[in-house]
């Protein structure tokens, strides 16, 4: 079992005392506001000082927080300082770890491609490997990735490739023994602070390494400041400087590269993109974000629940990066701007939507257990009781079987509730719910340690009720809702 030990915090400070102007930050936080931006925790290091942090409740900073792709920059850690320790080179050829899964003639490109190539996304493929990877009757991702066509030569293409990552963390396991999680453990997550990280796994034990990680935001910002600091963390040399150096440079080309297209086209380094302004990052999907500003001496923790990450950087070019002087201003100067937004921090929510109170449905429908029909969800029974203010939500799939979640009546509740089809435990969940109109429940659930809102709508019709779902954030298209009719048992 993990120990938990005191974590020293880190170095907390006004903004004007490490040159940043609070309005500026009150008027990304207002941006943030009126673009709908989702953000559930935020916090901006400025010489190593922590100068504004806060999280949008019910999200609180001491969750972790599922980060999708921004494991990606953890798991090229772990590649750089197994290099470091002369357990592998960047040279070695993928191939030569998996002699028993490898194709008996590989093709000239797959023979060619080394764990650089994995690193830079210059893999050969024209298609990212996950989906086949995931798909694997065997669950043995390593061969599958190995069979997969690789049409193009390694180095001379870019395309984001979850897959790639994936064999990142598998070749580690081979070299170290040990998985991904528990090498980076003594080497990287203690010396930071960072206590008990959850990674995922595939069906063979490996970690997923190109997503799967959880950790807080500070946890974040602890991992970006170890980049800005060049390696070294309380007077240690952590990771060697020249791998810092190569991870955030441009390794490869993944656009035009010019200023006005964006911040997915300006090079991709050793698993971090370049950005405009001379600034990289690591990103997860919906919104994870390290930001690394050498030039400001600053670094940008965020986690959300949005498809608007472009909008987010936005904000922070716009709005931040120009409130950020080479000088240290007195904070006495600014104290109306300085109180101004330790309130707006501090006031941060996501408020339960309110629509009616009470409906005459709610004795109609209390406590009564509605079949569904077939459904891809396979949900085969739900109910709903209320006591008071609260309503107990219980759903049966076969999948997960019997669990319930508890709704404050306009107000957040705490439950424990295995909602995500691939979830191997119960996720946290503050719900909340109200009518939408006389026949229409409304059911709220954030799932407070993903990026993930189910809104639940269930029209009753007597012997019948409409359970409509909706998601506020997909990998793709946001799709239509779900709909699903459930009757009365006779």
């Amino acid at each position: 079992m993990n120990k938990t030990h005191v974590i020293p915090q880190l170095p907390r400070s006004l903004p004007e005392e490490q040159g940043i102007r609070s309005s500026a930050v009150s008027a990304f936080l207002n941006r943030i506001k009126e673009s709908d931006l989702a953000l559930h925790n935020f916090m901006l290091l400025r010489h190593g000082h922590v100068v504004a942090e806060g999280s949008w409740s019910p999200y609180t900073p001491e969750r972790q927080h599922m980060l999708f792709s921004l494991s990606k920059s953890f798991t090229a850690t772990a590649v750089g300082l197994a290099a470091a320790e002369q357990l592998l080179s960047l040279e070695d050829k993928v191939v030569s770890f998996f002699p028993e899964e490898a194709p008996d003639q590989p093709g000239s490109n797959l023979a060619q491609m080394n764990i650089s190539h994995l690193l830079m996304m210059g893999t050969g493929h024209t298609e990212d490997t996950m989906t086949e990877l995931l798909n694997d009757a065997e669950g043995n991702w390593v061969k599958a990735f190995l069979r997969q066509p690789v049409d193009r030569e390694p180095g001379t293409f870019f395309l984001y490739n979850t897959g790639a990552t994936y064999m990142l963390s598998a070749i580690l396991q081979k070299v170290s023994g040990q998985t991904l999680l528990e090498y980076l453990t003594p080497r990287l997550f203690a010396p930071l602070g960072i206590n008990n990280p959850v990674w995922q796994s595939c069906p063979r034990g490996i970690n997923t390494g190109g997503y799967g990680l959880s950790v807080t935001t500070e946890d974040i910002s602890r991992f970006g400041q170890l980049y800005l600091q060049k390696g070294i963390w309380n007077g240690n040399q952590l990771l060697p400087q020249e791998w810092i150096e190569s991870a955030s440079s441009k390794q490869i080309a993944n656009g035009d590269g010019q200023p006005d297209s964006g911040d997915w086209s300006q090079g991709y380094g050793y698993q971090f993109w370049r950005c405009r302004h001379n600034i990289y990052r690591g990103d997860g999907a919906f919104g994870q974000f390290c930001i690394i500003m050498p030039e400001q001496d600053a670094v940008i923790a965020i986690t959300s629940g949005t498809n608007k990450l472009q909008e987010v950087m936005n904000a922070v070019w716009e709005l931040l990066l120009p409130g950020m002087s080479g000088e240290e201003e007195p904070a006495a100067l600014h104290p109306a701007a300085a109180d101004l937004l330790s309130e707006q921090l501090s006031s941060l929510r996501f408020d339960p939507p309110a629509v009616m109170t009470v409906s005459d449905a709610e004795a109609g429908m209390n406590g009564l257990i509605y079949h569904m029909e077939p459904n891809e969800y396979q949900l085969e029974t739900l109910s709903v009781t209320f006591i008071s203010n609260e309503a107990r939500l219980t759903l049966n799939s076969v999948p997960a079987g019997i669990h319930e979640v508890i709704l404050g009546r306009s107000e957040w509740m705490f439950s424990s509730a295995r909602l995500t089809p691939d979830s191997a435990s119960a996720d946290a969940v503050m719900s909340s719910f109200t009518w939408a109109a006389g026949d229409v429940l409304q059911l709220t659930m954030l799932l407070v340690e993903t990026p993930f809102c189910y809104t639940l709508e269930i029209a009753v019709k007597e012997q019948a009720i409409l359970l409509t779902m909706t998601v506020n954030v997909t990998m793709g298209p946001l799709e239509p809702p779900v709909q699903i009719q459930g009757m009365l048992q006779p």
